[in-house]
């Protein structure tokens, strides 16, 4: 069975490849058209230029420490606050009836709209980036755990209390258990979304960061420098990404897997 799980993935793993190789031999073959490289870049140039942000000058680590720190600390604080906000809400029925419309009109906002309020407030750091990537990943976070939490089966509540569970037991055993894959879930969204409102934020007012990079290159139109610091961000939230997922495989063991239940 290990054998063939394997055989599988290295198969799998393959194909991926394949497709990769393919869609930059496709890039490479059309960025032979002036016309096309000028709108599309060349991936040879995209290469060296990330070859000299990190080996040759060293230049890009000040401004890729300064993205990341806006992306982790909006991961981090827009995570936390939608779990323990949509935890209240999703036990507090009274509330949440109260408070529905206003949250339902401020996910529907622009949030990016923000983004000229929070540098007014914040100032043109770190902190106004932060600030509107929260936005983002509080209101993914939020649903998620909220509805993860109305999901419980009244049934399974009903059978733990009558085991005398307290409300302390049911939120640990009962509550937290059946929100913890929909927070999950929401998570490898929300990384994405983080980065966008790091990016975004600089885009809209920095003196650094990678998002400001590809500002300054757009601005020269130097689209072999803009498509180096997506793949650069992308690789990066591809990294935070697989940390995620190596957390939740650690929290979830107790979680069949989707061969087992299929067996079973």
């Amino acid at each position: 069975m290990r054998q063939r799980i394997s055989s599988d993935t290295v198969i799998l793993r393959f194909w991926q490849l394949l497709l990769l190789v393919i869609l930059l031999g496709g890039w490479h073959w059309l960025s032979r058209d002036p016309q096309m490289a000028f709108f599309f870049g060349e991936p040879l140039q995209v290469v060296r230029r990330i070859w000299r942000w990190f080996v040759t000058d060293g230049d890009i680590y000040r401004h890729l420490r300064i993205t990341l720190t806006e992306t982790l600390l909006a991961f981090v604080l827009g995570t936390v606050a939608g779990l323990l906000f949509g935890l209240w809400l999703g036990l507090s029925r009274r509330a949440s009836a109260i408070l529905d419309p206003y949250i339902t009109a401020m996910n529907s906002m622009p949030r990016v709209i923000l983004a000229p309020i929070f540098g007014m407030w914040f100032g043109l750091g770190i902190w106004s980036k932060v600030a509107l990537a929260v936005t983002l990943v509080f209101f993914i976070v939020f649903f998620n755990v909220y509805q993860g939490v109305r999901e419980v089966s009244p049934t399974l509540l009903d059978n733990a209390r009558m085991l005398g569970a307290d409300n302390r037991q049911l939120l640990r055993h009962v509550y937290l258990p059946s929100a913890t894959s929909w927070v999950f879930s929401s998570l490898h969204t929300s990384v994405g979304l983080a980065f966008v409102g790091a990016v975004v934020g600089e885009y809209l007012g920095s003196a650094a960061g990678v998002g400001y990079l590809i500002l300054q290159a757009e601005g020269t139109f130097d689209v072999n420098t803009v498509f180096a610091g997506i793949i650069v961000l992308t690789a990066f939230a591809l990294v935070l990404d697989g940390a995620v997922s190596r957390i939740e495989r650690r929290l979830m063991r107790w979680q069949p897997k989707t061969g087992e239940t299929e067996q079973l």
